[in-house]
């Protein structure tokens, strides 16, 4: 896990041309996406259409991703942050706990960036696996070079699911995707693109990373 200083960020949206200011608190976000073997020693499911241990876990769905932070956090002896009804589609989140937990948009937005300002924090070719360099397949976690903050894959390699809902008002459960795959052309491989799916659905280019709350 890397400590992730606070601080403000701008999250904008170009579907409807809005943009809005988040003002975030530190927290600790995963290196790296979770991996197969992770995944699998938590979970005991190698849900992954393409199998390897160092592989990102891909093929899961939102609600895969929830109970596997809560799954972790009981591993650790920690507070799950989750409170889940999957029967009624309703899940609370406890800010108080000290367990693990999806990281907000704004939260991924902000690591992903590292303080810089342009639409990546460096070199395509360099941090992401992406279509014009994967060989049109995934590839291990930690392969590129990370961002300024020691985090990796933020983009390309595989999408990562966020807690927050994408637009409720226009579609309803959907929850965000951010940071672009290893099929995608190079336009979606950058800081502020967004991505929605069901929270039932498992692709099989998107996974996810993990985030604690830092106690205050």
């Amino acid at each position: 896990m890397i400590s992730v200083t606070g601080g403000r960020v701008t999250l904008t949206d170009r579907r409807t041309r809005r943009s809005r200011p988040v003002d975030l608190a530190p927290y600790l976000l995963s290196a790296h996406p979770v991996t197969q073997e992770r995944y699998a020693r938590i979970t005991g499911e190698r849900p992954s259409g393409v199998r390897g241990d160092r592989l990102p876990v891909e093929g899961v769905s939102w609600w895969d991703a929830v109970r596997y932070c809560n799954a972790l956090s009981r591993h650790e002896g920690l507070a799950p942050a989750y409170r889940v009804d999957e029967a009624a589609e309703h899940i609370t989140w406890d800010g108080s706990a000290d367990g693990y937990r999806l990281p907000t948009e704004a939260e991924w937005e902000h690591a992903c960036r590292a303080g810089t300002t342009g639409p990546r924090y460096g070199d395509l070719d360099d941090i992401a696996w992406y279509r014009g360099n994967s060989g049109e397949r995934v590839h291990s976690v930690g392969g590129r070079r990370p961002n300024p903050w020691g985090l990796h894959d933020m983009l390309g390699n595989v999408w990562e699911w966020c807690w927050d809902l994408y637009d409720p008002e226009v579609y309803g459960a959907y929850r965000v995707l951010r940071g672009g795959g290893w099929f995608d052309e190079h336009w979606s491989c950058r800081a502020s693109v967004r991505r929605r799916s069901h929270p039932s659905l498992r692709i099989d280019d998107t996974g996810f990373r993990v985030a604690r709350s830092v106690p205050g």
